[in-house]
C-alpha cells in the first residue's frame, strides 16, 4: 500500500532573516516579529494557527506573527538554537537535551501530556518484544521523543543502542520506511503513527509505556523571555485560549488536527482525544522528577557534552513562575 506523505520540509526553508525584524521597543514588547513554531504532535498549535488567536493577540502590539513547521523536536531544536524560532514544540527530555548543550531555552509551559510514541513492526518481522529487535533494524528520529523511548526500552530490556541498527530518519520516513520493510521496527510518533495503526493492516504496536513519554515542552528562548516579557506572556496568553478551547472542543480539535496534517479524522481522534492531556500547563515537579530520572541516558549515550551535568540543568530548564501568573 502506497502511503500518502505528510507535509514536510517548509519548516528547513526558513531562514534566519526571520530575527530581522525582532527588536524590542524597550518595554517589554516588540514591534517587529514573533516566530513561532507549530506541529502535528502540538494540536494546540494547530488550534492557534487555525483560529487566528495568536495575531489578534499581537495585532494591538503591532508585531506579526510568523510560523515555522516542525517536523520533530530535533527541528525545534534547531529553530532554538540558530534563533530562527522564538517559541518551540520538543519533548521534554529533548528540551533538556538542548539545554544541557548550551541552546538557550526555558520551559514555562507544557503543551500537552501524551503518550504520542511506542515502537511499532508488522507481524511478519516476527518481532513480539524488545528483546527481539537485537540485530535488527530500528527508524527513530535521533533527539526526539521516540529516540529516547526507544533507548528507555532497549536498556530495560538489557540491550543498548549499539545492540540494534538504529536508521536516523524523521518521523514520516521513519513510518514509511517500516511500510516498504526497509527497517524492522520504528519508533514512532503520532499522529503518524496512529494512521499507520488504524489504516494499514498487520502494525502492531508491540511495546507501549506511557511513563517514558516525557510531555510537550513549549520552549522560549532566554532572550525573548528576558528582553519581551510582556510578548511572552502574550504567548502564553493565546495558548491558554487554545488550550481551553481544545479541551471544550475535542471533536473540532480532532478536526483541526486531521486538515492540518492531511490524516483521516478517525487518525485525528484517537490522536488527540485518546493520547493527549491537556489539563496541566503549568510545569513542575512531576517534569523535575522525570527529567532527573532520565538524564543518565543524555550522558550515557554520548548525546551531551562530557561532564555537563544535564541533572543539574533541570531546575534552569523548567520555570512555573512565568505561566502561573496567566494561567
Amino acid at each position: 500500500m502506497e502511503r500518502r506523505q505528510f507535509l514536510r520540509g517548509t519548516g528547513a526553508a526558513i531562514g534566519g532573516s526571520l530575527l530581522a525584524g525582532c527588536a524590542g521597543n524597550g518595554d517589554g514588547s516588540g514591534s517587529g516579529t514573533v516566530t513561532v513554531d507549530y506541529a502535528y504532535y502540538n494540536p494546540v498549535s494547530l488550534v492557534l494557527r487555525e483560529k487566528g488567536w495568536l495575531e489578534e493577540t499581537f495585532a494591538d502590539a503591532g508585531t506579526d506573527v510568523e510560523w515555522v513547521l516542525s517536523l520533530g523536536s530535533n527541528q525545534a531544536n534547531e529553530y532554538a538554537q540558530s534563533g530562527e524560532a522564538d517559541v518551540s514544540s520538543t519533548a521534554g527530555i529533548a528540551a533538556l537535551m538542548a539545554r544541557t548543550n548550551g541552546v538557550p531555552i526555558t520551559t514555562p509551559y507544557i503543551y500537552s501530556e501524551p503518550e504520542w510514541t511506542a515502537l511499532v513492526t508488522f507481524a511478519e518481522t516476527g518481532i513480539e518484544s524488545v528483546a527481539d529487535l537485537e540485530g535488527r533494524s530500528v527508524a527513530a528520529t535521533r533527539g526526539t521523543d521516540p529516540y529516547f523511548f526507544l533507548l528507555q526500552a532497549l536498556d530495560d530490556a538489557g540491550l543498548s543502542e549499539g545492540d540494534v541498527e538504529v536508521v536516523n530518519l524523521q518521523h514520516p520516513e521513519g513510518q514509511s520506511a517500516l511500510v516498504r520493510g526497509e527497517v524492522d521496527a520504528w519508533a514512532g510518533l503520532d499522529p503518524h503513527m496512529a494512521e499507520l495503526e488504524l489504516e494499514h493492516d498487520g502494525a502492531e504496536l508491540f511495546f507501549r509505556e506511557p511513563r517514558y513519554n516525557t510531555y510537550g515542552f513549549l520552549n522560549f528562548l532566554d532572550g525573548f523571555l528576558a528582553d519581551r516579557p510582556e510578548d511572552a506572556r502574550r504567548v502564553i496568553e493565546a495558548y491558554e485560549r487554545g488550550r481551553e478551547w481544545a479541551v471544550e472542543n475535542p471533536e473540532e480539535t480532532a478536526g483541526i488536527l486531521a486538515d492540518a496534517s492531511e490524516m483521516s479524522e478517525p487518525v485525528a481522534e484517537r490522536v488527540f482525544t485518546q493520547r493527549n492531556d491537556l489539563s496541566r500547563p503549568i510545569p513542575g515537579d512531576p517534569h523535575r522528577e522525570l527529567l532527573s530520572n532520565l538524564s543518565p541516558i543524555l550522558e550515557s549515550e554520548g548525546l551531551v557534552t562530557e561532564g555537563s551535568d544535564p541533572a543539574g540543568r533541570v531546575d534552569e530548564l523548567i520555570d512555573p513562575e512565568f505561566a502561573s501568573e496567566v494561567v
